[in-house]
């Protein structure tokens, strides 16, 4: 592996003692010798700044500030310009990654083009400790994920299963201040089409769907799909007719697929065979 070349695990967080030890502590049993973990505390007052000092006192991988910003989307640009590595990488303070997935994960890229976006598997727990669903991004082409159809063509549900190389941020720019909900599922887009993209069938990430969160609040009040709507016909708009058309068309296939599934189901049904 070439020289310097390592990655940069980013975490924004503020107030969230619960968390952010483990967090700490995840990275530092995932054994990288090329990583650094760049923390951005927004400010905290209820504890998270002392762990986070008693932590990078004794451990020199660990490059964090802690100050006011402007919402999460500004924290994650912060992070970035203080990354010294090659691969990025933001891990929440309330999720983690599976053993060993920093060093896969930089033996992949040691034979990626750049700029890359590398992306795995995804656990997504409950509050209660319990997997929901793995979340299984096999289909990174900007036309289907477009289509917005999850069943089919799922988004990369969290970037702790996700890994780019930094110097993507050159063509797709930062993360924009004014929005602090659908940021990620924006880069995404932007990403897939501006880089060389790799699916691995491997669990890499882990992601807590939990009460109180901003995720969990927008799923619940329906404001997330309305989020994530605007955003899609925004990037639909972007696109070429042509590009346009394919995804027209790739959502005219799903839709029908999905009704010829439904008419099996009810035949297998009359038949008693499907209950």
């Amino acid at each position: 592996m070439k020289q310097g070349f390592g990655l940069s695990v980013i975490t924004p967080v503020c107030n969230n003692i619960r968390f952010i030890e483990s967090c700490i502590k995840n990275v530092i049993c995932q054994n990288c010798p090329d990583v650094e973990h760049v923390i951005i505390d927004g400010g905290s007052a209820d504890g998270t700044v002392e762990i986070i000092r008693k932590y990078a006192e004794k451990y020199s991988h660990i490059n964090w500030i802690s100050e006011n910003d402007n919402g999460q989307s500004d924290a994650m640009n912060k992070g970035i310009l203080m990354a010294k590595k090659e691969i990025i990488s933001f891990l929440n303070v309330d999720d983690f990654y599976e053993p060993g997935a920093l060093n896969f994960v930089l033996g992949r890229f040691g034979s990626l083009p750049e700029p890359s976006l590398l992306v795995g598997n995804c656990s997504v727990w409950n509050d209660e400790d319990k997997i929901l669903w793995i979340n299984k991004p096999k289909h990174l082409k900007l036309e289907k994920l477009l289509v917005a159809n999850e069943s089919y063509y799922p988004f990369p549900v969290n970037p702790s299963a996700y890994f780019y190389h930094k110097s993507l941020h050159d063509i797709i720019g930062m993360y924009d201040l004014a929005e602090h909900y659908v940021m990620d599922i924006d880069f995404i887009l932007k990403a897939v089409k501006n880089s060389h993209t790799e699916y691995a069938d491997i669990l890499l990430g882990n992601y807590r769907f939990i009460e109180g969160t901003k995720t969990f609040l927008d799923s619940n009040d329906g404001s997330g799909d309305d989020r994530f709507k605007a955003l899609i016909n925004k990037h639909i708009k972007s696109l070429r007719l042509s590009k346009r058309l394919t995804i027209y068309f790739i959502a005219l296939f799903v839709k029908h697929t999905d009704v010829l599934a439904n008419r099996f189901f009810k035949v297998l049904q009359n038949y008693n065979i499907a209950k």
